[in-house]
């Protein structure tokens, strides 16, 4: 058992546009993100399951040919290794959810995020 409060934990700037905050354990991993509107997530894919939950704002998700929009309640379920890219359609909080957790964000060797400027 983990007990896990948001408070304690300071946000992660990886840009001007995209901060988060990342709770994890064992197969499961949580981020808090809060993303400024026209920021872009270059294309990429990973072999990590995913759910984007937003809370306000709206994501346009770009996956397997389609366009999705994402508001606040809704949900999105993306498979491991699908590309996908997303942008910020208005500034944003969502919970992005993963499993396994992605070492990528835990060892900060993600660079196509930390490389992105707002558009």
């Amino acid at each position: 058992m983990k007990h896990i409060k948001w408070d304690d934990i300071p946000y992660e700037e990886l840009n001007p546009s995209f901060k988060r905050k990342l709770a994890w354990d064992g197969k499961v991993m949580i981020a808090l993100t809060e993303v400024q509107q026209g920021y872009v997530v270059p294309l990429h894919s990973h072999l990590n399951e995913q759910v984007t939950w937003v809370f306000s704002g709206k994501w346009r998700f770009h996956l397997e040919g389609k366009t999705v929009d994402v508001g606040p309640g809704e949900m999105i379920f993306i498979p491991a290794h699908i590309e996908h890219t997303v942008d910020a359609l208005e500034t944003l909080v969502a919970y992005d959810i993963f499993t396994p957790p992605r070492e990528d964000w835990l060892s900060g060797t993600d660079t196509y995020l930390r490389e992105t400027e707002k558009v």
